[in-house]
C-alpha cells in the first residue's frame, strides 16, 4: 500500500518529419498570367470597388445627415466604405506597373 514503484519508461520516438517539397515555379506564372494583370480587368474593377466604396460610406452618413447622433454603426460602415474605396484606388493607381495592354 505505502510502496511506490518507480522506473523510468522509454518511448519510440517517431522518425524525424521529411521537409516538404519545394513548389515549383507555378506560382509564379500563375501571378504573372495576362488575365490577373491586363488593363481592362483593372480599370472595371478598381472602378466597381471605387464606386461601391462611395455608396456605402453615404449609406452610412444617411443617420448623421437626418440629425441622429452617431452610433458605432454608422460610423464602422463609413470606416469600410473609404477602405473599399482606397482599395479601389490602389488598384486603379497600379503601383507596382504589372499591367500592360491586351
Amino acid at each position: 500500500m505505502g510502496s511506490s514503484l518507480s522506473h523510468h519508461v522509454q518511448y519510440a520516438r517517431p522518425p524525424p518529419a521529411i521537409p516538404p517539397a519545394k513548389p515549383a515555379a507555378t506560382a509564379s506564372v500563375a501571378q504573372d498570367s495576362s488575365s490577373q494583370n491586363c488593363q481592362s480587368c483593372r480599370w472595371l474593377s478598381g472602378s466597381a470597388l471605387l464606386g461601391a466604396g462611395v455608396y456605402v460610406f453615404l449609406l452610412g452618413q444617411r443617420p448623421m445627415k437626418r440629425g441622429l447622433p452617431m452610433r458605432p454603426g454608422p460610423i464602422a460602415q463609413m470606416f469600410l466604405g473609404v477602405s473599399i474605396a482606397c482599395l479601389g484606388v490602389v488598384i486603379l493607381a497600379d503601383p507596382k506597373k504589372k499591367s500592360h495592354q491586351v
